[in-house]
């Protein structure tokens, strides 16, 4: 069964898209924790991120670095933080949420209600990056 982030990937429903290529995508999480949280995910359905091959586990990091130096080029932070937890959706993802201290990504904190006026603007910035 196809996960949410493969209907992402198959334009099935919409998403603030930051950058994709024949393998991965970055877009805007929905449930943000911060203003400018990103996911990065394969384009592949592959539910556990050790279960990716070496080389295309090796080119999602790659790729997880050139989004996240775009979001912290826009996003007011002191750095980006990384979490893989996985169990959410059945796909491998990675989260790149900016920060100021560690609390800022705790998983149990409630997440940001942004207005779509507040996301494409967020988007747009990224974009231009």
């Amino acid at each position: 069964m196809d996960s949410i982030f493969t209907k992402i990937i198959n334009k099935e429903i919409p998403a603030y898209i930051i950058e994709e290529n024949n393998e991965f995508i970055a877009f805007l999480d929905v449930f943000p924790l911060a203003k400018g949280h990103t996911l990065v995910i394969p384009k592949k359905q592959v539910d556990y991120i050790f279960d990716l091959d070496e080389d295309t586990y090796a080119r999602l990091w790659q790729f997880t670095k050139r989004i996240s130096t775009k979001v912290e080029s826009v996003i007011d932070c002191k750095r980006i933080g990384i979490a893989v937890i996985g169990l959410e959706v059945p796909h491998a993802h990675i989260h790149l949420v900016p920060i100021n201290n560690v609390e800022d990504i705790n998983f149990s904190r409630p997440k940001l209600k942004l207005e779509e006026i507040e996301f494409s603007e967020i988007h747009q910035l990224i974009l231009n990056a």
